[in-house]
């Protein structure tokens, strides 16, 4: 990525799909050039958290509210230490930010991180050809990058795939750090950052637990030095058929019958631990008003999104895995993608989507009481 950030406002620039397609616009934040997979995201609120969520990293995200920036940028509401997408598209951008938290202006934090933006595009016609064509490789060029169409399209066509994209130790922390639990402290959770989120570690610090979140690159030996109540596997982005050392971490904790959660993923690791394939979606979810059904209680939750793969398990039939029995718990009710997974005979479970939703809805916080509720269980267990 090349930027600079003079006169942004005013600076022509373009974006360019793998499949030719143009949209002509003005640079928004900084000015250069940038690659990754173009994907929409539907959320009308909570961009600040999207754009600060490791799950999106070599990600172009085309906003689909056709105003953004009205809140500006705070200093609370990061979900990581630094902006992650690899490009940011928008329709209309505010002109003045207005918020009593706001610090500086959405234009100000993409310029100043160095993030390629475009706006002034028909975001809705180019949300439309990315669900009739899919998520596809896209750059977006500005200033001194701008070149003629033919010659952007060569460079975006090579460009990499996210399929087959491991990403997820570019993303997670270096080094282990504890999030202190709130009041009494009740458990301990050893956390695999694969791009875990911050307010993951908060909503279980809330419920009492003390969450040691460990690198992506953790042994076996790391996690349990910790001597942990429960095991969690976080969000993160590329492909899960790459992280083949996840699952080996993740098959030992179920080999130890060890409490087991995990978020979009971790929802993969687990399936792929389990023995299931995982697959792309042709455009994925992202967004925060998909709507899944629990089927262990029959309630339907809207809840966040963010995930290009899923987990390829029988709908409606309960399969036998070397670690027992296992369901598909959750489903979305847009398009019958699995959503979630539990082992019936040991306590482990996942969902695809974000219980942990800084920015909402929060109809799926309970999933981190269920968490709570089977380390209970377990530890009552083993106490008899």
């Amino acid at each position: 990525m090349t930027t600079s950030t003079r006169g942004a406002a005013k600076t022509p620039a373009v974006l360019v799909l793998e499949d030719g397609r143009t949209f002509r616009g003005r640079a928004y934040g900084a000015v250069g050039e940038t690659f990754g997979e173009a994907v929409f995201s539907t959320g009308m609120t909570g961009y600040q958290e999207t754009l600060t969520d490791p799950s999106y990293d070599r990600q172009i995200v085309v906003a689909t509210a056709p105003q953004i920036g009205n809140t500006g940028w705070n200093d609370e509401d990061d979900e990581s230490g630094r902006i992650w997408v690899s490009g940011y598209v928008v329709r209309d951008p505010a002109r003045v930010p207005s918020n009593w938290r706001s610090r500086r202006s959405l234009d100000d934090e993409l310029t100043a991180q160095g993030v390629v933006g475009i706006s002034g595009i028909d975001t809705r016609a180019l949300t439309r050809h990315l669900r009739e064509r899919g998520s596809m490789r896209a750059g977006i060029f500005s200033g001194e990058a701008l070149a003629p169409d033919a010659e952007l399209v060569e460079r975006v066509k090579a460009q990499p795939h996210m399929k087959g994209a491991s990403l997820y130790e570019e993303v997670a922390t270096k080094e282990a750090y504890v999030v202190p639990a709130v009041g009494e402290k009740k458990f301990t959770v050893a956390a695999i950052d694969l791009g875990i989120k911050g307010m993951t570690p908060q909503r279980m610090a809330e419920r009492g637990i003390e969450v040691h979140v460990l690198p992506a690159t953790a042994t076996a030996e790391d996690v349990y030095a910790v001597e942990p109540d429960g095991v969690f596997f976080s969000n993160g982005p590329g492909d899960p058929a790459t992280a083949d050392g996840p699952v080996a971490l993740m098959t030992t904790v179920l080999e130890r019958k060890t409490p087991l959660f995990g978020i979009c993923f971790g929802n993969q690791i687990l399936g792929r631990a389990l023995g299931f394939g995982t697959y792309k979606l042709k455009y994925g979810h992202r967004g925060i008003n998909q709507p899944v059904q629990d089927r262990t209680t029959g309630k339907v939750e809207v809840t966040a999104h963010n995930h290009g793969f899923a987990v390829d398990a029988p709908l409606d039939q309960v399969s036998e895995t070397k670690f027992g029995r296992a369901e598909v718990s959750h489903v979305c009710l847009n398009d019958d993608v699995v959503e979630g997974l539990q082992l019936l005979d040991q306590p482990a479970f996942s969902v695809q989507y974000h219980p942990e939703a800084a920015a909402g809805p929060h109809d799926a916080a309970y999933l981190f009481d269920r968490f709570t509720s089977l380390m209970s269980t377990v530890r009552e267990g083993q106490r008899a």
